[in-house]
């Protein structure tokens, strides 16, 4: 009997993520997969064990609970296959790892996550992977950056902190012509807003901790494959180890049920604080490719059909970092915290000088991220006005 997912052929998003990865005919009619508890799995006879044909062998390698939020990952993103890690950088090291070897040479864009910098600076470099960064407007004419053994490319979009949108297509033509894998981090549109696999990225990175699993009370990482980078994340995956808990893997997939009401709630409610933002006089830039004044409002309005709960402001450039930090101390509703995507609203400073490479940050004030959750706009607003009050108090 085909699963939920299998009889949905084209069916639409919220259909999908409500029914991607369950057969509840497989599981005595239950509507979730079971939560499988296991490490050891037992085999009727020695011919069974030898010939490899039984579906479970040991649970690092899968079980039906990780089966399950594969699947469903996997027809999400139209991806040939996925694989799940232990949080979100935990996917972009397999993911890199997945298609580069010692005297390889990866691209990186000049606005990636903090610590994918840092794994690409010291275990990559350590093991012989030569880096350079790119300027994330470059579009098309990165090109000119590929050398002989340029194997990969690692986009995100937009970017991290800063929010600058990037051209994934040209990117991938190019690093295509070239021969090397395009890799992106898609965990701020998901593939609900950004389908990556069908604008040319070969491996596309979630940190299911944010939107997949959307309480904050879990860690979780996925990577889908195109069908060219497929047979190597999956090899990947297996030799190094890597696997999630079952609980985990059961929150991601309660999760997935509700991601596009959700997100659609965190879209709104960002895009109606980001507009008020813009009217404040103590702001100089609302960092939100959503937001038609945006210098990426163009490519996100081309390729992306919607937007998260997360993008940043600078504050004007006599506003000193200190009293960002009293802005931030006065607020109640929003709580200091390096993550997001839960149903919470999160702040955090950012200090943008410094963070570059490849290309120079322009000088101004500081800058304050900021992730609107699900409560109601009118009190994330007034949050916020008793943060900019303590900017002079």
């Amino acid at each position: 009997m085909m699963s939920a997912s299998q009889s949905n052929g084209s069916a639409g998003l919220a259909t999908r993520l409500t029914h991607a990865g369950r057969t509840p005919s497989s599981f005595h009619g239950f509507v979730n997969p079971p939560v499988a508890h296991a490490s050891t799995v037992l085999f009727p006879d020695t011919a069974t064990m030898l010939s490899g044909k039984q579906t479970y062998h040991y649970a690092r390698r899968g079980n039906p609970t990780t089966d399950a939020l594969e699947e469903a990952i996997a027809e999400l993103e139209g991806a040939a296959g996925a694989k799940l890690a232990s949080c979100g950088l935990n996917a972009v090291a397999l993911a890199l790892l997945s298609c580069l070897s010692s005297g390889d040479h990866l691209l990186i864009t000049d606005s990636a996550y903090g610590p994918t910098r840092h794994l690409a600076d010291t275990t990559l470099k350590r093991l012989g992977i030569e880096i350079d960064y790119y300027d994330p407007a470059i579009g098309a004419g990165i090109s000119a950056l590929f050398k002989p053994n340029t194997r990969a490319v690692m986009t995100e979009a937009p970017g991290s902190l800063t929010f600058e949108m990037q051209d994934i297509p040209a990117i991938a033509e190019a690093a295509h012509a070239a021969g090397a894998l395009v890799v992106m981090d898609n965990t701020w549109a998901t593939p609900c807003y950004f389908q990556a696999i069908a604008h040319g990225v070969d491996l596309s990175i979630q940190a299911g901790t944010k939107y997949i699993v959307g309480h904050s009370d879990a860690m979780l990482g996925t990577v889908a494959a195109s069908p060219r980078a497929w047979e190597a994340l999956d090899a990947t995956a297996g030799a190094l180890g890597i696997h999630v808990g079952p609980d985990d893997v059961f929150l991601g997939l309660r999760g997935l049920r509700t991601m596009h009401v959700r997100l659609r709630q965190h879209m709104e409610a960002g895009l109606e604080i980001a507009r008020w933002l813009q009217t404040r006089e103590e702001v100089a830039r609302v960092r939100h490719p959503a937001l038609p004044e945006d210098p990426g409002h163009a490519l996100w309005r081309r390729d992306f059909c919607g937007a998260s709960g997360l993008f940043a402001f600078d504050f004007r450039d006599d506003v000193t970092f200190e009293q960002s930090c009293a802005f931030l101390d006065a607020l109640r509703l929003f709580g200091l915290g390096y993550s997001w995507g839960g149903f919470e609203s999160l702040a955090i400073p950012v200090r943008l000088k410094g963070m570059r490479t490849a290309t120079p940050m322009p000088e101004g004030g500081p800058s304050i991220r900021l992730h609107i959750g699900l409560e109601d706009v009118t009190d994330i607003r007034a949050d916020l006005e008793a943060g900019f009050k303590a900017l002079t108090g």
